[in-house]
């Protein structure tokens, strides 16, 4: 585990402004996660977790603790399943179980960040959300050093939300997959075209960090009204 100082975090986000890290260390699987979270304590400084980079803005003060940066990547299949880790890009995720004749998330391409960031907000997009494919999820308690697999149930999904989400202090580790089969070149021309639909919604070639407004869900009592029109 190498641990840097004052790395600058502008380039690992989507918006691509903000100060420095004053320490920073890569991530790659569960030990050296561990190995980051002790360093922190010793060193008594605090610590952020960042992953893809998108929905994140970096003061232009930095941030005066450690940064540990998720890059963990690797993914094991099995049949229609995979397990993967959350430093895995969700639109390369995408795309490789495509080229499987996995799909079924085919609405979520295009959408920017990783796997596990995409779990922790619950990522969604033209009516598909990820929790519609996850099996369970691993995660690691910062505090205690706890593991524990949680099933999809037990995640509390909801819009943009996630159990995750409310309890910043476990990890996300690896995420299983729970995918539809079906023809390759049907999945890859889905994967395509929600890309090309998003392009034409959203500006491109800019710094951006990502759609991160919610849409309003108003009350029953307001949606009975507009369904009595």
């Amino acid at each position: 585990m190498e641990i840097r100082e004052q790395v600058s975090l502008s380039e690992l986000t989507t918006f691509q402004i903000g100060g420095s890290a004053r320490y920073f260390v890569e991530v790659s699987n569960e030990e050296t996660v561990r190995e980051a979270l002790r360093w922190a304590e010793e060193k008594k400084v605090s610590f952020t977790i960042l992953s893809g980079g998108s929905n994140v803005l970096v003061s232009d003060r930095g941030f005066d603790g450690l940064v540990i940066h998720i890059v963990s990547r690797q993914m094991t299949w099995s049949e229609d399943r995979c397990l993967v880790e959350s430093g895995k890009s969700l639109l390369d995720f995408i795309i490789e179980a495509g080229e499987r004749g996995l799909g079924g998330w085919e609405k979520l391409a295009g959408i920017p960040g990783t796997v596990g960031g995409a779990v922790r907000g619950n990522a969604g997009a033209f009516g598909s959300e990820i929790k519609d494919f996850v099996v369970s999820v691993t995660a690691l308690h910062a505090s205690t050093g706890e593991v524990r697999t949680v099933q999809n149930e037990d995640c509390a999904f909801a819009y943009r939300d996630s159990f995750f989400k409310q309890n910043p202090e476990w990890i996300i580790l690896s995420t299983q997959v729970q995918f539809v089969r079906g023809d390759t070149t049907l999945i890859k021309n889905g994967i395509a075209e929600t890309i090309a639909e998003r392009e034409k919604r959203h500006l491109q070639n800019v710094r951006a960090a990502g759609s991160y407004f919610m849409n309003p869900v108003a009350p029953r009592h307001v949606q009975e009204l507009f369904e009595k029109e």
